[in-house]
């Protein structure tokens, strides 16, 4: 079974980004097709994807030949409030990027100190991805069952990213497998949902962590919600991986800008990360610098319940539990039972070692 076999707990992905658990979740801005075929409106979404703080912007470098040969098949979306009914062929065809864009777009990224990769859909698109500098690669939920493009991507001894919309536990096991005997070792699994966008009750987050112990890898999230709080549940539940797509106008013609994120959005998100990483903090018990203040003022000694004589012998009655905590603290109460008091007390005083014999 898939969940056996050994991945990287660590794996480094370019530009000092590091992807393991505990370590900032790299959030990747996708935007995918939502260039529209223009590389100027392209390197603008990489600055603005830089400016509000992605760790990295995903292309997709595909030949429209090589999932589409049926120009007759057709995609509907809805964008402000219009119903489009487009060519799929055409569609894809006009955002297609050649091995040139691609290495321009590269460049564009390593100015902006941003990680560039791509989805390739053939060993040919793969390989210029590889060349035009891409230091970690990612499937399309599409072509996870595609085994022979995964087996390949195993082969560059590239990080690899896996999203498994549509997918059955038996395909993810297929393609995991697969990957994994072709000498792949880099792999993190996104958790997606293939729906454009995705309603709340399709999000299914849980499914994080089911993939995680399932099979041994690092997990994260693709996101095709509206708003950011599904990718920052996703970090919630382990995501060491978010990605999202990006816009930098939800106005643009296209099938995805509408529910992308904008540079506001994506900020948004990368703050809110970024804070909760902060929040996350350790999991080892203990107080931590501002409760060791706090421990003082608001923890509990064992004081005199009511006026004492010199001589007298403490009875639990005795005793009461006041602020603040620099003396003895409540557990002790017992063991200073049938103890005498070297001298008077006053209601309220402090029970401490040097009052007792």
């Amino acid at each position: 079974m898939s969940r056996h076999r050994t991945f990287d707990a660590v794996v480094n992905c370019g530009a000092g980004r590091q992807l393991r658990v505990g370590a900032p979740c790299f959030v990747a801005a996708e935007i995918g097709i939502n260039h529209n075929g223009d590389l100027t409106l392209a390197r603008e979404m990489i600055r603005a994807a830089a400016r509000a703080g992605a760790d990295g912007v995903k292309f997709q470098n595909y030949r429209t030949e090589d999932f589409l040969s049926d120009h007759q098949l057709r995609y509907r979306y809805v964008q402000n409030g219009v119903q489009h009914d487009v060519s799929q062929f055409e569609m894809f065809k006009r955002c297609e990027l050649d091995e040139a864009a691609l290495a321009q777009l590269a460049g564009w990224c390593r100015e902006e100190g941003v990680v560039f990769f791509s989805t390739p859909t053939s060993d040919t698109t793969l390989q210029e991805a590889v060349r035009a500098g891409a230091s970690l690669i990612k499937n399309g939920s599409d072509y996870l069952t595609h085994l022979p493009l995964i087996r390949a991507m195993a082969r560059t001894g590239l990080p690899t990213v896996l999203s498994t919309g549509m997918a059955t536990a038996g395909e993810i096991d297929d393609t995991v497998a697969a990957f994994a005997e072709a000498g792949g070792h880099a792999l993190v699994l996104l958790h997606c949902t293939s729906a454009y966008p995705t309603p709340d009750h399709e999000v299914n987050l849980a499914r994080i962590p089911a993939l995680a112990a399932r099979y041994g890898c690092l997990v994260g999230f693709s996101d095709h919600t509206w708003g950011i709080e599904a990718a920052m549940g996703a970090v919630a539940l382990g995501a060491v991986f978010v990605e999202k797509h990006f816009t930098i106008d939800k106005q643009l013609p296209g099938p995805d800008q509408a529910f992308s994120s904008d540079e506001v959005e994506l900020r948004a998100l990368v703050e809110g990360v970024r804070r909760f990483e902060r929040q996350r903090g350790s999991s080892e018990p203990g107080p931590t610098p501002s409760e060791q203040e706090g421990r003082q003022q608001f923890r509990l000694s064992c004081v005199a319940a009511r006026d004492l004589p010199a001589g007298h012998l403490l009875t639990l009655d005795d005793i009461a539990f006041r602020r603040p905590g620099d003396g003895l603290p409540p557990r002790e109460a017992p063991s200073l039972v049938g103890r005498r008091l070297r001298q008077a007390l006053s209601r309220g005083d402090r029970l401490v070692e040097a009052q007792l014999q």
